[in-house]
């Protein structure tokens, strides 16, 4: 187990986790479209092409279609030496899908060499973090974008835990208790544990050196402070400027460490991080 451990939690080959983004890709297979929370800043409504978009996919896969498109990345000569890292990271939340474990199952069997990579908002990992260390799990992302309740409630119209919906700062509560659980969880299995936090001006910027005392504290290794890219119920609000987001990282560098190269991928990325390969001749499609 201690030797499992060991190569868990190295980040190296990891583009995302602090490896060598210029050599080293990633491929995100977009197989999970369900989702229990609603997140104010996200939207899943269109696709276009050359658009680099969390929540954003040309096509859903099923399990099997996404094998196969690691098979075809894989016989690549120009993918192939390149992808390190299968993700999964949406459009959903990838642990409100069966298919993310199926997934995961079926690429293993054939490429077990590439690491098992999952985004997530938490709400599930108490329940699901057995599995996906079964199935090899390497590293996990958590996003976490408040502690106080209040807060979360200000960012999250709704979660949906054991067929209940609720929102507001008891939803938020619930959230918050069941990210930091699943991210305790997490670490002591031996994964490498990213925490994303989206920056919105005028409603978290207090609790980012928070959050990340607190996830320090768990066990992550590395956080990630993203620009809000403003939509949804976020549409009226501007962005942090990049003089606020410098200051925000540079001040949490005393924290944990920081990843500053994130493009906010799509959930069909592949390639190397800001070089994606896979929706560059895609159309544009509406709602």
């Amino acid at each position: 187990m201690a030797g499992r451990c060991a190569e868990k939690n190295t980040m190296q080959g990891h583009p995302c986790f602090g490896g060598n983004h210029h050599k080293n890709g990633r491929m995100h297979l977009a197989v999970a479209p369900r989702c229990n929370i609603r997140c104010g800043y996200c939207s899943r409504r269109h696709d276009c092409a050359n658009e680099s978009r969390p929540g954003v996919t040309s096509r859903l896969l099923t399990p099997q279609e996404a094998l196969m498109k690691v098979r075809d990345a894989m016989a690549s000569r120009v993918l192939g030496p390149m992808i390190k890292v299968i993700g999964i990271a949406g459009p959903g939340d990838p642990l409100a899908n069966e298919e993310t474990f199926e997934t995961f199952r079926l690429v293993g069997e054939e490429f077990p060499h590439l690491m098992k990579c999952l985004s997530t908002n938490g709400l599930l990992l108490p329940e699901k973090i057995g599995l996906l260390d079964r199935l090899g799990l390497h590293s996990l992302t958590i996003t976490i974008n408040a502690l106080d309740p209040t807060i979360g409630g200000a960012i999250y119209s709704h979660i949906i835990h054991d067929g209940r919906k609720t929102s507001g700062a008891e939803g938020a509560a619930l959230l918050v208790a069941r990210q930091l659980a699943g991210l305790r969880m997490a670490t002591e299995l031996g994964m490498t544990v990213k925490v994303n936090t989206v920056l919105i001006p005028g409603v978290n910027e207090g609790q980012v050196p928070l959050i990340a005392a607190k996830v320090k504290e768990l066990g992550a290794v590395v956080m990630n402070v993203l620009p809000l890219i403003p939509q949804a119920d976020f549409a009226h609000v501007a962005p942090p400027t990049p003089d606020l987001l410098y200051h925000v990282r540079r001040a949490n560098e005393a924290i944990i460490g920081q990843f500053k190269h994130c493009r906010q991928c799509r959930a069909d990325a592949v390639g190397l991080i800001g070089r994606d390969r896979q929706f560059a001749e895609a159309g544009c499609a509406g709602p």
